[in-house]
C-alpha cells in the first residue's frame, strides 16, 4: 500500500505512484523512465479500498501493455 510518494520499478520502468488525498483508494503513477515526460495514468479501486503492492505492480503492467513501443503513448 502507497501512503506517501513512491518510486516503483516493474519490468525495469520506473514509476512515481502517488495517492490521491481527496479521492480514497485512488492512485496517479508518474512514469518516470518514459521518453515522454510527465507521462503516465491514474488507477484505484471503486470501493476506495487500498492498493496492495501486487495491485499496484499489475496496474503498471497492464498500462505498459497497452504502450505503444514506437510513440511511448497509448494509443
Amino acid at each position: 500500500m502507497v501512503e506517501h510518494p513512491t518510486r516503483v520499478e516493474v519490468d525495469r520502468e520506473v514509476f512515481d505512484v502517488v495517492a490521491c488525498r481527496d479521492r480514497p483508494g485512488q492512485y496517479h503513477f508518474t512514469w518516470v523512465s518514459a521518453p515522454n515526460p510527465g507521462y503516465g495514468f491514474s488507477s484505484g479501486n471503486s470501493d476506495g479500498r487500498a492498493m496492495s503492492d501486487a495491485d499496484i505492480e499489475a496496474s503498471i503492467r497492464n498500462f505498459l501493455a497497452q504502450v505503444d513501443p514506437e510513440t511511448g503513448y497509448i494509443e
